[in-house]
């Protein structure tokens, strides 16, 4: 396929840097995006169509590079790139790795990513965008066009980053077909950040439903799919396919399947997010479910993923549930492990399990662990909490007695003992 750019052109950016133009990798609406390299170093060039090359695109790019990326989720825009005539023009981000792949391929099941793998998926997806939005930007086009993941971490990279507008700045895109908010496909708003939660919560529900929330059986009775139909099913009468008060729009068995296999297998709280954003969210954008909650949820199934002990199947604690499960696969009961439980917040004790810091502060900035399982050394069967936070620990026995866990110590894991953390105190369960 031939591009815009031969290999061995070279491009000069504001920086000074001149790239090489090594390959083109390939195509989409706006331009093209090529392989560059620059002493020994690889790149990413987008280089517009002329007819997207226009003075507000540059506009926002520019003010993109000078704001600097949110957070290493996102394929940044680094510097511009402006032929000598400046008619037209690109910009330079980082190159995404082979290994990432898009939700395309877990849609189409080329992939087959553990449950825990989703599961921090989504939660790196919703802490990026919580960062992208707490700087004042709307990303205005979410949708699995614009996810990559590692299928054996959940480390995720999101591109088409020259999309995001500050809020005093207007953008040229309005959203991907499916994903936008009704309010949007009716013409009544502009994208922004309550837009932008709408489109985040069919993306999560794609990734662990392998299904759009809206499409059960309105849109499986739709004979022709053309825009009046659409406008209906995503604009001026969305119905979740779960709403628990209509369920006229229920997935069809034989031809919806995913979701009605998913669906039973994940914990109530996740369930009950995505009901309450495809319901009372869906119509009204100031009750569209936060990125914060969305962390809160999804940190307590990444702390309370356990296997089954006869068929090894992934199985999520449910408060719903909280002494045993069933298993999904093979149906065995699953019995719960001893829980820490912080508020909300829960954390399965298992051999090797990481006490992540946000489960004790609420802070998702980062996931460093507090502490970690370990078994006792004189006795495997006993486990205990080991320190590894910076701060002393109070161990608080049954009796009420304390005890002090200083960095690098274990506190012996009981039912009915708590630790108090200086911030928040958790209790074994």
């Amino acid at each position: 396929m031939d591009g815009q750019l031969r290999p061995g052109t070279v491009i000069t950016t504001q920086a000074q840097i001149s790239y090489r133009v090594v390959s083109l990798l390939g195509a989409g609406g706006q331009g093209e995006v090529y392989d560059v390299e620059a002493g020994g170093q690889h790149k990413a060039l987008k280089w517009y169509f002329s007819g997207s090359a226009l003075p507000q695109q540059l506009e926002i790019l520019t003010r993109l590079v000078e704001l600097g990326t949110p957070d290493s989720s996102f394929l940044w825009p680094e510097d511009l790139a402006l032929d000598p005539q400046g008619e037209r023009f690109g910009y330079i981000m980082g190159l995404r790795p082979k290994n990432y792949k898009g939700l395309q391929d877990l849609l189409k099941c080329r992939i087959d990513p553990t449950f825990e793998v989703l599961c921090r998926t989504a939660f790196n997806l919703v802490r990026a965008y919580e960062k992208l939005h707490s700087k004042g930007n709307c990303y205005r086009d979410i949708s699995f066009g614009n996810l990559f993941f590692d299928p054996e971490t959940g480390d995720v990279l999101i591109c088409d980053n020259d999309n995001v507008a500050p809020r005093d700045m207007p953008g040229l895109v309005m959203g991907t077909p499916r994903f936008m908010a009704p309010e949007i496909v009716r013409g009544e708003a502009k994208p922004s950040r309550y837009t932008d939660q709408f489109s985040l919560a069919v993306l999560l529900f794609y990734i662990f439903m392998v299904a759009h929330p809206l499409d059960g059986k309105r849109e499986a009775q739709i004979k022709c799919y053309d825009i009046p139909a659409q406008n209906k099913l995503y604009g001026t009468d969305p119905l979740f396919i779960f709403d628990p008060n209509d369920d006229s729009n229920r997935p069809v068995p034989g031809i919806q399947d995913n979701a009605l296999i998913y669906w039973p297998m994940y914990p109530q709280e996740l369930k009950d997010l995505f009901t309450e954003s495809f319901t009372v969210g869906l119509m009204n954008p100031n009750k569209r479910v936060t990125e914060n909650r969305w962390l809160a949820v999804l940190g307590n199934m990444l702390s309370g993923i356990v296997r089954c002990p006869k068929c090894g199947a992934e199985i999520f604690f449910d408060n719903a549930h909280p002494s045993a499960s069933r298993c999904w696969h093979c149906n065995g009961t699953v019995a719960m492990p001893t829980t820490l439980v912080i508020g909300k917040r829960r954390v399965l004790l298992q051999p090797d399990a990481i006490l992540p810091t946000y489960q004790i502060d609420g802070r998702y900035d980062t996931e460093d662990a507090a502490g970690r399982v370990v078994r006792n050394p004189k006795n495997p069967a006993l486990l205990g909490l080991r320190n590894e936070s910076k701060d002393n620990w109070t161990y608080i026995k049954t009796d009420g007695s304390h005890l002090v866990v200083a960095p690098g110590k274990t506190a012996g894991i009981a039912k009915g003992a708590k630790i108090d953390f200086g911030v928040k105190t958790g209790e074994f369960e």
